[in-house]
């Protein structure tokens, strides 16, 4: 464990003017809250925190940041309340915390339900401020480290089932290469012990003999490189177990079928190197066909930026190749962390202290944070917490496809993704009205999958205020076409209730030959605990309230008439 000198030097290293005071007095009060608290491996609590503090250090992230990971089981573990938190550590502090928090035990609620509505909280502040995440991410990583001690398996079996289909992905999504490795591996071996340590004997027994082939290949591609007057720095590299066996699993083959357990990453100075040396490969050995991948001019939704591409290469070996520059290296392993530690530095560079909400309107445009805020956007409101996660797995686990408007601006979607995804993904009115389509200038369907290059151009019906069929929201790839369709049939149902609802109530006002006044059901509002009339009419069409109750909450002494008449008439 790291002790507390230890972690403030490791923020110096980076950070040379971080207020040291600040770290060590959230060190300590995380120790002192979790007192005599013991993990499942026995070590104290706190251990917990200050490993996850230290992951994040490896990031270079801020004093907030390092500060919330110390702190970040306090308000669900021990007696310490938000009071506290904002008074020694400050506002900024305490709104990470909060954000990584888990909700409080509801009643009557399902543990699946309350993983879904913890999730779903999570994400919602990280939309506000992308560092829950990373604080959330390094706390998976740390667990899954020591997922060992625990001695219940259905538990370990559960953390690693739930880290392999949403932490990692949401890693990678955030262009977190190495965490999302590392959180693979480790949940892997928990739930497939035996694959796992049959594929890595079999990698290790390979790697054995593959060795010296490939520092030939490392060594000849350098050598050709700098005869062109490319220097590069060219590393070996061997795919993650986790990667190789979903190949395996998918293509339904053998280890030895597989060309790409090896790859070659080329790190060179510039972008136009990038290019270059990339020319210089396919000039020494034959490409092959459909291989070759520019994610430079057209990043991936993490922000990932390299050229791939595969040859047959030295001793008529397949070999795939990476080539990147420093920066997109540096962007591929740590992602949206090294972006935040990008504007860190420059902000210290200018000596101009940000407040919190400066940072983020920086930080916000990001493709991987516009991705998060956008989901957070479409499926906060409109779904339980459940679907929200279903949604979130679902657009995590896309790959992509690149289409483009007659215009030429350029719509991501995710592969398998229609035409009226492509519709939602320009405008949401443009996706309500859509009702027909042209890809690369011939007629298609609406459901027709698009595939990468399509030219896209969509024809809309004449009405703007159009509402997509039902049958859409089944044919749809995309959360936010799902989203959007969700929400144009629930405001048609809803304004269908609302017609209901007045014309129940003109009927009836008629019927009592009371005069028509929208106004005085206004005096229903606060009996019924209703804001508008649109609420009211609402209720009524769904049945939620009878016309009757509303008339009696307007027109309260009608009831007491009525009963004296009826007791006059009895009495005679």
């Amino acid at each position: 464990m790291l002790r507390q000198p230890e972690l403030v030097d490791r923020v110096r290293a980076y950070h040379p003017d971080v207020d040291e005071a600040f770290l060590n007095r959230a060190y300590v009060y995380a120790t002192k809250m979790h007192g005599g608290q013991r993990r499942a491996s026995g070590d104290p609590y706190y251990s917990h925190p200050v490993e996850v503090a230290g992951i994040l250090t490896e990031l270079k992230l801020d004093s907030a940041t390092i500060a919330t990971a110390l702190l970040h089981d306090t308000l669900e573990d021990t007696h310490a309340t938000p009071a506290q938190i904002k008074q020694m550590f400050g506002a900024e502090v305490l709104h990470l915390v909060d954000g990584v928090t888990k909700l409080s035990r509801l009643e009557r609620v399902s543990d699946e339900a309350m993983q879904a509505e913890n999730f779903r909280k999570m994400l919602v502040a990280t939309a506000r401020d992308i560092r829950v995440l990373l604080v959330k991410l390094a706390d998976r990583l740390h667990n899954m480290r020591t997922l060992q001690h625990i001695k219940e398996p259905r538990k370990r079996r559960r953390i690693a089932q739930e880290t392999l289909e949403i932490y990692a992905p949401l890693a990678g999504r955030m262009g977190m290469q190495a965490f999302r490795e590392e959180m693979e591996s480790l949940a892997f071996a928990e739930l497939h012990p035996k694959a796992e340590k049959l594929l890595r004997a079999r990698i290790a027994k390979q790697a054995d003999k593959n060795q010296p082939l490939l520092e030939d290949i490392r060594q000849a591609v350098e050598k050709r490189l700098a005869a062109h007057g490319l220097a590069a720095h060219v590393t070996a590299r061997k795919k993650s177990l986790f990667s190789i066996w979903q190949k395996i699993e998918r293509k339904e083959i053998a280890l030895e079928q597989l060309a790409d357990i090896y790859g070659v990453r080329v790190v060179l100075e510039s972008e136009d190197a990038c290019y270059r040396a990339l020319g210089v490969l396919h000039r020494s050995w034959a490409c092959v066909p459909d291989r070759t991948k520019d994610y430079i001019s057209l990043p991936k939704n993490n922000g990932y930026r390299s050229l791939h591409t595969t040859v047959q290469g030295p001793h008529e070996q397949r070999v795939e190749f990476q080539l990147r520059t420093h920066d997109m290296h540096r962007l591929a392993e740590n992602g949206v962390a090294a972006h935040w530690a990008y504007k860190e530095r420059a902000a210290r560079a200018k000596s101009a202290p940000c407040a919190q909400g400066q940072k983020q309107s920086e930080f916000g445009d990001l493709q991987q944070f516009l991705w998060l805020r956008d989901m957070v956007k479409n499926f906060q409101k409109d779904v339980s917490a459940e679907e929200f996660m279903e949604h979130t797995k679902m657009e995590l686990f896309s790959d992509q496809v690149f289409c483009f408007t007659p215009q030429g601006r350029l719509i991501i979607l995710p592969r398998g993704a229609v035409a009226i995804d492509f519709a939602y993904g320009v405008h949401t009115e443009i996706g309500h009205s859509a009702r027909a389509v042209r890809v690369n200038g011939q007629a298609v369907p609406l459901r027709e999958k698009l595939k990468n290059g399509d030219e896209v151009e969509i024809v809309r019906a004449r009405s703007r205020t159009a509402v997509p069929p039902a049958s859409w929201e089944g044919i749809v790839r995309t959360g936010k076409a799902r989203a959007a369709i969700r929400r144009a049939r629930l405001a048609q149902v809803l304004r269908e209730y609302r017609k209901l609802g007045k014309d129940a109530l003109k009927t009836l006002f008629a019927s009592e030959k009371r005069k028509w006044e929208e106004s005085v059901l206004e005096r229903a509002f606060a009996p019924f605990g209703l804001k508008s009339l649109d609420a009211l009419y609402a209720a009524v069409g769904k049945g939620e309230l009878s016309g009757q109750d509303v008339l009696r909450k307007i027109f309260p002494t009608s009831r007491t008439r009525r009963f004296l008449r009826g007791a006059v008439r009895a009495l005679a």
